[in-house]
């Protein structure tokens, strides 16, 4: 990259910047209450929030870490497309518009409803926190991945620089933005976002003539891998992980399917609609943006082994995260010459910078809606806190979690980011998913069962992916030189997603507490959203 694509790229970010800071303080003038804070006041429609929706799920991690895997792995990394796209499915079929009929801003206000409401909303805001905070990870080193390419910065102080200006603009966004403000800065990036890949996609293609196979055959080619690059095994479940790599695979395949319907900012989306019907509709754009998006992903990935070649994109960045930006200078470098790859570099880069930025938005939104609206105003304050001060204590929690993120987002630099996310979706589907489809479809379930799903499922999660070799005991580990491993697997959710289940099943069973009439009226409820703005006051 030479000097005029840096200055190129570092315009066309800024202008992002500017331009989404101004919707910023525009909607912080429509924020006027809790509600306006928490659900955008319920005014968007279902084609606007569908958009939002696309926004918040095709993160850093679809966009590059997809993209980068792919490129250096081939057909195992598109193993993250489909489970990504079926993911969403189950997420739309189980449980997205039935939290919205039943819930008022976050999941606890669906799972404290039948039950005792001060464990529940412990549980619900502490797995939250936790979720978010490893989904935030994987988009602080996407950022540091970005921004090395991007501005020519090489060194990890840098790159740590970058991490901590990405969060200071999240945290403006949600402190002064509220759910408005994230919303339309999220609906502005799907578009974008979709713009730049279907672009880079159809140059890409263009180049081999729309011959599919041909881009295949240039990227085993250029990979050093031959046809094995095309097959599967060249990641996952190869010949030498043995058994363990083949269960691992299962492993990551449950937690990437599981994984979203248990995600806090996901489900959160759908408290913005006014009505079911327009949870209905925001779905299905939701579905048409995102599928389309992870079918572009194949050409992206393999596009970028056919065009940069494997080896370039490691040594850029070991995770493969800047293989689409790195993609977009060669096939414009190709096709338009030097400034032709400068523009679209410039552009794809801006983009990739816009997705991280949406992103971690909705991510701290969730995380510092829940701490605000679960644990200060109904555990610790009991359900006395005023709108004006559950908003407030918001406000400050997004800016301590974004330090947090920011911090470990420093920590992790290196990792792919796409990997780092299926952590947090094996942590969602673990802890908060048992809970959830519990709650919503089980007459028995009560509250002793719900604080069993929920921690038993986090903390068996967590302590696995501690003692495994993401943490310690390999080259691309968290702590390279340290050796505590133990749990064999990279992925924990064949193990800690069927423990999240089996404790609630365990806590309710053990509890006597049982509540026929709540789980009637959540019922009726959850398919019909007669009473669904009351769910929180009990």
């Amino acid at each position: 990259m030479n000097d005029s694509s840096h200055v190129l790229s570092t315009i066309l970010f800024l202008v992002f910047v500017v331009a989404t800071l101004g919707i910023t303080f525009w909607a912080s003038r429509q924020t006027k209450d809790a509600t306006d804070f928490y659900a955008g006041g319920r005014s968007f429609s279902g084609a606007q929030n569908g958009l939002a929706i696309g926004g918040d799920y095709m993160s850093a991690a679809s966009f590059l870490g997809i993209a980068g895997i792919i490129a250096l792995s081939g057909y195992d990394g598109f193993l993250y497309s489909i489970g990504f796209l079926v993911a969403w499915l189950v997420a739309l079929l189980l449980v997205a518009e039935l939290m919205r009929n039943s819930g008022k801003f976050t999941m606890a206000d669906v799972l404290a409803f039948r039950m005792s409401p001060r464990p529940v909303r412990t549980a619900a805001g502490v797995s939250t926190i936790t979720v978010s905070i490893f989904y935030l990870l994987a988009q602080m080193v996407g950022a540091g991945a970005l921004v090395g390419l991007l501005l020519g910065v090489t060194s990890d102080a840098g790159k740590a620089l970058t991490i901590v200006g990405v969060g200071a603009l999240m945290i403006v966004y949600v402190v002064v933005g509220g759910m408005k403000g994230t919303t339309w800065v999220q609906i502005v990036k799907a578009v974008l976002l979709m713009g730049g890949a279907t672009l880079i996609t159809l140059l890409v293609l263009g180049k081999f003539g729309f011959n599919l196979s041909a881009l295949l055959g240039e990227a085993a080619q250029k990979s050093g891998k031959g046809e094995a690059f095309l097959n599967a095994g060249g990641r996952y479940a190869t010949d030498a992980q043995g058994l363990a790599g083949k269960i691992d695979l299962i492993s990551l395949g449950l937690a990437l399917v599981l994984g979203t319907a248990g995600l806090p900012h996901i489900l959160i989306r759908f408290y913005t609609v006014p009505t079911a019907k327009d949870a209905r509709k925001s779905v299905l754009w939701g579905i048409g943006i995102i599928g389309t998006f992870y079918l572009l992903t194949l050409v992206l990935g393999f596009g970028a082994a056919a065009l940069v070649g494997s080896g370039a994109i490691a040594a850029q960045d070991k995770g493969g995260n800047t293989a689409a930006p790195q993609l977009a200078l060669a096939v414009g470098q190709q096709l338009f010459g030097d400034v032709g790859g400068t523009v679209l570099l410039a552009i794809i880069a801006a983009v990739a910078f816009a997705t991280i930025l949406a992103v971690v938005a909705g991510l701290t939104l969730a995380s510092s809606s829940s701490f605000a609206h679960d644990l200060y105003a109904h555990v610790f304050k009991r359900g006395t806190a005023t709108d004006r001060e559950e908003v407030l204590v918001a406000r400050i929690a997004a800016f301590v979690i974004g330090a947090v993120s920011i911090g470990l987002g420093i920590l992790a630099q290196g990792q792919n980011v796409a990997f780092l996310v299926a952590l947090a979706f094996a942590v969602a589907a673990s802890g908060n998913l048992p809970a959830i489809l519990y709650s919503l479809f089980w007459r028995r379930f009560n509250t002793a069962g719900a604080v069993s799903a929920i921690y038993g499922g986090l903390v068996s999660a967590l302590v696995l992916v501690i003692f495994s070799p993401v943490v310690s005991g390999s080259e691309t580990a968290l702590f390279p030189d340290a050796d505590f491993a133990w749990f064999p697997l990279s992925n924990p959710g064949i193990l800690s997603i069927p423990l999240g289940f089996f404790a609630g099943w365990l806590g309710t069973v053990l509890s006597k507490e049982h509540n026929a009439a709540k789980f009637a009226e959540i019922e009726v409820r959850s398919l019909t959203g007669v009473g669904a703005e009351k769910a929180s006051q009990h």
